[in-house]
This record gives C-alpha cells, structure tokens and sequence, in this order.
C-alpha cells in the first residue's frame, strides 16, 4: 500500500455513460480497481458494462448505496464545478478530477469549498493516479509501470507516462504515481505528495516532474531542502520555451519573467535536488 489509492479505494465515476467516461472505466476494471458505481443524472437504475456497474442519479445516493469514498470526474468543463461540488457534498474523501479547460472562476469557488470540507482534489486537467498492482483511478496507463518504491509525482501528463516507461524498462518500480495536473488553481500540489511520500514507508525515492510557469516549483524544492530525507530527481519541461510560450494548459505559461525553466531548475539544484536534462536520464540518476 503506497498514498492516496490503493485496494481500499470504492470508486464512483462521475459521468460514467460518456464516452470517455466508460472507455476508462473499462480500463480501470481491468486494472482491478474497485469501481462501485457510477454517476449519470436521469441514467439512475440503469447498468453499464453487462450489468457489472450500477448507474445512480446522485453522488449521495451512490455513496449510500455502495460505501464509495473517491470519485473519479469525466465532465465537461461547464459542469466539472457542480460534480466536485457534489461529491464533497455526499461525503466523498478524495476527489479526482480529469476534465481540462474548468474556468479558473469556477475552481477558485471549488477550492474554497473543498478546504472548508475537508476533501482533498487531485486535479483538475489531470492524468490521475496509479498505484501499480493495487489502484489505478484516472487515465495513467497501468502498463507502464510495475510495484517498486520510487514516488512519482508531476505536473505533465504526457511526461508522467514517459519517465514511468523509461523507469520500467531499466527495471524501476513505483510506489505510486500522483499527476496534480498545471491549471494554475487546482487542489493537491507537489509539497502535499511530497509530504506523503515522505512518510510513506513503500517510498524510498521521488522523481518530480515540472514545467514552466508559476513558482510551484520552487516552493516545492524550499520544502525539499527543509523537511525532505529520501533522495529528489527532478526535471523541468520547457527549457527551451520562449515567454508566453503556452504548454497545454493555463498554468504552464512564463509571465513578466517568472516561472522561467532556468529558475527553477537553479531552486532544484540549491535545494540537492538532482536534476536531469531529459526524461530518459532519471533512472541513472536514481541509482
């Protein structure tokens, strides 16, 4: 068992009869994640994949009817806001929310509201979570990696699955892998999972993965040089892009001079972390 998912996880999907919704709810299954119900208004009392699933109309009924503590989200952005909201509301614990393009407006009032309840959010504009042979809730492919005791944890989705593969093919496992996604307003942040991984005994070593914009970064590599005793190897997308130079999302953008590749790769280095210059050098800097 490794943070945040693992073979306790009861997972709802919220949005379960959409397209991308069922597509990784199949995955999921597959992966042997314990997918309890879904969600889908008006859909309630119906069931999907040869009547493995059953669809409810609410959050609260799904969680009173199966125990579901963590919601997975496949929404679209108009109405992403109203699925966390609603989760929270019916108890859920964790919040894992993968729909892209939430208005920045809607995650500030998402945030506020989470915080006063309680519920942690991975997410939004995210890839997820895997914690290999026990839980996969997201869209990480489940073979790219396998069990080990290497804490992954990143901003980039795309990178996310590139250094899980080059870890597995020189024969690195992970403890668990947490995408916190790059919206500049979202829940969990790299000091949350670093702090867990931190006291996560089946952690030995973190690779963290970041991108221009924003200084989540270094606030992250200030924490590491105070409270982090397990090894760090980072590595910093967008070393060659220009100012205003987007990366897929909002958070990913340098401003008046900030948040530049350059920054924070000297905050990583000041902080002992060591740092390679691209994805496929991480597993020789983990040895």
């Amino acid at each position: 068992m490794s943070i945040l998912v693992n073979k306790n996880t009861r997972l709802v999907v919220q949005g379960i009869t959409g397209h991308e919704g069922l597509f990784h709810t199949v995955q999921m299954i597959e992966y042997k994640t314990n997918v309890v119900a879904g969600v889908r208004p008006g859909k309630g009392g119906d069931w999907v994949l040869e009547g493995k699933i059953p669809v409810f109309d609410s959050v609260k009924l799904a969680v009173e009817a199966t125990g579901a503590n963590t919601s997975v989200i496949f929404i679209p952005a108009r109405f992403a806001a109203d699925a966390m909201f609603e989760a929270a509301d019916a108890g859920i614990s964790l919040i894992v929310c993968i729909t892209e393009g939430v208005p920045a407006q809607d995650m500030m009032r998402v945030r506020s509201y989470l915080d006063r309840k309680g519920c942690r959010l991975v997410g939004p504009n995210c890839p997820g979570l895997l914690t290999p042979g026990e839980a996969k809730v997201g869209i990480i492919p489940g073979n790219i990696t396998f069990p080990g005791n290497v804490g992954v944890v990143s901003r980039s989705g795309t990178l996310t699955y590139e250094v899980l593969y080059a870890l597995q093919r020189e024969g690195i496992g992970t403890s668990t892998c947490v995408g916190i996604g790059g919206d500049p307003i979202h829940g969990t942040s790299f000091i949350d999972v670093l702090e867990m991984f931190e006291a996560d005994p089946h952690t030995d070593r973190v690779v963290m993965i970041g991108e221009i914009g924003g200084n989540d970064e270094e606030k992250a590599a200030e924490f590491i040089n105070r409270r982090m005793t397990k090894p760090v190897v980072g590595f910093v997308a967008g070393q060659t892009a220009p100012p205003g130079k987007r990366m897929g999302h909002a958070g990913a953008i340098i401003e008046r001079g900030s948040g530049m590749a350059a920054d924070k790769i000297r905050a990583f280095q000041t902080a002992g972390i060591r740092v390679a210059s691209h994805p496929e050098e991480i597993p020789s800097l983990l040895v």
